[in-house]
């Protein structure tokens, strides 16, 4: 079954990566310390981890079942990518707005000197913002979010290789996804630190077992 290739993979993978956060947690019993809005930092902390999960899901979900079944399209119309793109960014605002909310709860547990927080900030915010401005100038957004798997015009088009595309295939997920490391590093939250290091691993994750054997299909193992 097409919807399920390579899922195995994914689901051992995101077991490996919550045991490890369950593991640490266990080791330093510090990383949840906290509240905001008297909510414990540890209830962001299952927020901030569960939502990145339902996301991606959610976009297997989607992708898979558009891309060998046209199942979207046959149940909701001509408006199914329109519908999977607002719920996408929706679950992707959603993930930053609880990362912000967790680092602010769990503020200050660990100590960062103010030049290299400043320092470290700065140059990961350039790096991430050249990254959004090139998917946005030179493959779109909506391509980013996997309009060649309802759209067979968009397959017909080139790989990019301009901006940050000229120094690696993946842009988005190797540079943009840095930016998930702000707020920790603003707040110097332990927690945020840990949610961030997940949602970059777990991309990658979503990348090898979803993405890329798509893309192979799609473009003809050409990707």
């Amino acid at each position: 079954m097409k919807l399920l290739e390579k899922q195995l993979w994914h689901f051992l993978s995101l077991a490996l990566l919550l045991l490890g956060i369950y593991v640490t947690l266990k080791i330093d019993k510090e990383i949840l310390f906290g509240s905001l809005w008297n909510v414990k930092t540890k209830a962001w902390f299952l927020w901030a981890v569960s939502i990145p999960i339902v996301h991606q899901v959610y976009v297997l979900i989607c992708w898979r079942s558009e891309l060998y079944y046209n199942s979207l399209t046959k149940i909701i119309g001509k408006h199914a990518f329109k519908i999977y793109l607002i719920d996408f960014f929706i679950l992707f605002a959603i993930r930053i707005v609880f990362l912000i909310f967790l680092a602010n709860s769990n503020r200050y547990t660990f100590n960062l000197n103010n030049y290299v927080k400043s320092v470290l900030i700065f140059i990961i915010s350039v790096i991430s913002i050249y990254a959004f401005y090139s998917v946005k100038r030179y493959f779109g957004f909506k391509r980013a979010a996997g309009l060649d798997h309802f759209d067979v015009e968009v397959r017909k088009l080139p790989l990019v290789k301009k901006g940050i595309f000229k120094y690696t295939r993946n842009g988005m997920y190797t540079y943009a996804f840095l930016a998930f490391y702000l707020p920790g590093l603003f707040y110097e939250s332990k927690a945020a630190i840990l949610v961030a290091l997940f949602s970059h691993i777990y991309i990658w994750v979503h990348y090898y077992f979803t993405e890329k054997p798509d893309m192979n299909y799609i473009y003809q193992n050409k990707y």
